[in-house]
Parts: structure tokens; C-alpha cells; sequence
């Protein structure tokens, strides 16, 4: 069975335009050579591929293309970021400054420092999924070398006030890493007026290829990063390895795209977002998780009282949406996030994740809609809880 893909936030589809200019890069008729080959035409153009994708990349962030360093993947940036400064900048201070609702790829690598000396402090988000810059600024001490905020939360869609938190930061003189996974060619991002110092992107969140990102680090004045891979003193010394010609090409490809539709892709998740909305407001019990104001239209996470999650996503197969983060999948513990912003484990359990893209139609809302509607009246007919609770009603 084909079933609709509404699950965007997990992963995206390669763009057809950004598979093209990635295959040109494959074989032995295309642009194959190594980068790092200094000696013969291959691999002049192979470094000419990776230095214009290197400017689209910058460019999409509003950065220098020097700051620009290739990495596998956000969570890889992550790391790079939040180890690298806590290692090099360890004599001015180990405390750093996070959020409860952070990815995984920020909360773990914080948890490990905590295990070599490090101390974390980790804000709690408001009922919303808010955190205050005033709650940064209180939690901000003489050996504060590191705040780290989400720009996207990727299970509610929050959108944080990272402008506000890079100006604070900026004025105390402490870094600010922000993990822009599920911001970066979906809302405008400019580093330079942020005031964010380093800044982690995925390109598999655009419509690139899996297994490549890219790390944001600011040049003037220099931030110094321990490495984490060492060997060759590939992109700055800061991250050492072959380059991967046609994935780089691939992130910049992306980021190209992603530059000339920014506008007209958020209007329309947006549309999209009333849409579902509105028509799902029938059925009674049901909420948006998030601050309704500061979210990103692409990712809403609902919560339908009386009705089992697993059963709802059993019911609700011929489309293809989330229980929560693709990387918690593995888990059958709930949601992190949710519980943080006031719901029970139970209320987490019945939550869903649905997250629209540019290959998403009205129509295929409109699916999701209809099955919702239908499938929640079903099991709240099968539920003697929700009989004796609340009647006989959808």
C-alpha cells in the first residue's frame, strides 16, 4: 500500500533537482575526483563543486563561506560544537546553559561532559514550550562558556527567541550554539544578526542527501574547536576526512533551492496548518501542543484524549506520521518533550506527530483529515473509559 507522507520533520525526500547534480558527481563521466587532489584536473573540479556549494550553504545562512565546515550530519555538528568548545575554552569555565527539550544529539553529548567535570544547567520550558531570556540570563555565571538552544523544537515545532538569546549571549561574551536542524531552509536564518556563533545543520532536513551537514562556525573573532576526528586536517583542522564531493554538492544544491522558495514554501505549510486546524476542531478532546504563536507551521504535534496512540497510528496506516521523533522510535517511552511541557506519560502516549513538506498537497491533508475524524469516533467507541466519561460522542 502507498500511503501519504506526512512524516517531513523525520526526514525529507531528495529534491529530483539535488539528485541530479549529485549523480553528475558519481561516475566516471562526471565530477568524481577527490577535493584534496591538487595535481590534476579532477580534482580541481571536484574542490571548484565543493567551493560553490560551500557558498550556498553560507549564503542560505547569511555567512562567510570560510565558516562554513562539512560534517555528516547535525548531530555530528552538535557534538563539534558542544565538545570542541567545551574542551578548548575549558580554562575560562566548564558551565553550560541548555534546554530540557533539546535533541538528543545536544542533551548527550551535555550529559557526557557532566561525566569529565562539566556542570549543565538545564532550563525548563514553560506549559508552551517556551523558554525566556530571562531564564538564560539567571542561569548565566562567571564560568558560563556555552549556551546551546534549539532554533525548531522537532517533535512541537517551537520556535525559540534565538535573536534575542544570541544578543544576550553576545553582550556577556559567551558562545551560543544553536541547533538549526529543522530551521535552516524553512525560516529565514542569518547568523551574522542572530548573533549566533555556531550553528548546526542537517542536510537530510532540506531535501538533501542523508549523511552530510554542516557546521556554522564564526570567524572574527575565531572560535577555537577541539576536533573530534583528527587525520589529514581537512576543513580548518577541524574536521578531517576525504570530502564527499556529491554530497557537498547535494547540501548546497539544496540550500540553493530551499533560498529561491522560502517564502512561498512557509505560506504554504502555513495554509496547510489552518486548514487541519479548523477542521479537526469536531472532535472534542483534541489539542495542538506548542505555543500556537512561535511555532513553525510544518510540524504540529496533537494530543486526543481517550484514544491509545498505538492504536491510532494502527488506524491511521495509510498515512505515514509520527509517534514523536524519529530518533526516539526505538523507544517505547514517552516523549522527553511532551512530559516537559506538563503532559502525563499517559497524554504523551495518545500524541502524534504530523509534519507537511513541499511535496505535500491539499489533498493529502485533507486524507489525514478525514481518517482522523473517523478512526478517533471508532476507538472512543471501543473505550468503556471514555463511554463512561464522556457519553456517546465522536
Amino acid at each position: 500500500m502507498k500511503q501519504i507522507y506526512l512524516d517531513y520533520a523525520a526526514t525529507t525526500p531528495v529534491d529530483p533537482e539535488v539528485a541530479k547534480a549529485m549523480i553528475e558527481c558519481l561516475t566516471m563521466e562526471g565530477n568524481f575526483g577527490n577535493p584534496a587532489s591538487n595535481t590534476h584536473f579532477f580534482g580541481w573540479l571536484a574542490k571548484e563543486a565543493v567551493t560553490e556549494a560551500r557558498l550556498q550553504v553560507a549564503d542560505l545562512l547569511g555567512a562567510d563561506s570560510r565558516e562554513i565546515v562539512f560534517t555528516s550530519g547535525a548531530t555530528e555538528s552538535n557534538n563539534l560544537a558542544i565538545k570542541g568548545v567545551a574542551d578548548a575554552y575549558s580554562h575560562k569555565g566548564k558551565h553550560i546553559i541548555t534546554c530540557v527539550t533539546e535533541h538528543k544529539a545536544v542533551l548527550d553529548p551535555c550529559k557526557y561532559l557532566e561525566t569529565i567535570g562539566h556542570e549543565v544547567t538545564y532550563l525548563q520550558p514553560n506549559t508552551e514550550g517556551l523558554i525566556s531570556v530571562a531564564q538564560v540570563q539567571d542561569a548565566m555565571r562567571e564560568d558560563t562558556i556555552l549556551v546551546s538552544v534549539m532554533f525548531v523544537n522537532n517533535e512541537i515545532g517551537v520556535i525559540q527567541p534565538i535573536a534575542e538569546i544570541g544578543a544576550l549571549c553576545r553582550g556577556r561574551k559567551i558562545l551560543f550554539h544553536v541547533d538549526a536542524a529543522q530551521a535552516v531552509g524553512k525560516l529565514d536564518v542569518d547568523v551574522k544578526s542572530m548573533n549566533i556563533d555556531l550553528l548546526s545543520l542537517s542536510s537530510h532536513k532540506l531535501y538533501g542527501p542523508k549523511g552530510m551537514g554542516a557546521l556554522y562556525v564564526r570567524r572574527r573573532p575565531k572560535i577555537k574547536l577541539t576536533p573530534l576526528i583528527h587525520g589529514g586536517g581537512h576543513e580548518q583542522g577541524m574536521r578531517s576526512g576525504t570530502l564527499a564531493t556529491h554530497q557537498i554538492v547535494g547540501l548546497g544544491r539544496a540550500c540553493s533551492v530551499a533560498n529561491a522558495c522560502l517564502s512561498e514554501e512557509y505560506q504554504k505549510l502555513l495554509s496547510f496548518r489552518r486548514y487541519f486546524i479548523d477542521s479537526v476542531k469536531v472532535i472534542p478532546e483534541l489539542k495542538i501542543n506548542g505555543d500556537p504563536k512561535h511555532v513553525f507551521p510544518g510540524i504540529l504535534n496533537v494530543t486526543i484524549e481517550g484514544v491509545d496512540g498505538e492504536a491510532l497510528m494502527m488506524a491511521l496506516n495509510e498515512v505515514a506520521i509520527s509517534a514523536g521523533s524519529a530518533c526516539n522510535s526505538a523507544t517505547i517511552e514517552a516523549s522527553y518533550v511532551l512530559q516537559a511541557i506538563g503532559l502525563t506519560a499517559e497524554q504523551a502516549h495518545s500524541s502524534f506527530r504530523v509534519s507537511f513538506g513541499r511535496f505535500t498537497a491539499q489533498a493529502d491533508v485533507g486524507k489525514l483529515i478525514a481518517l482522523l475524524i473517523k478512526q478517533v469516533a471508532k476507538l472512543r467507541k471501543m473505550s468503556p473509559l471514555w463511554r463512561k466519561g464522556k457519553g456517546d460522542v465522536i
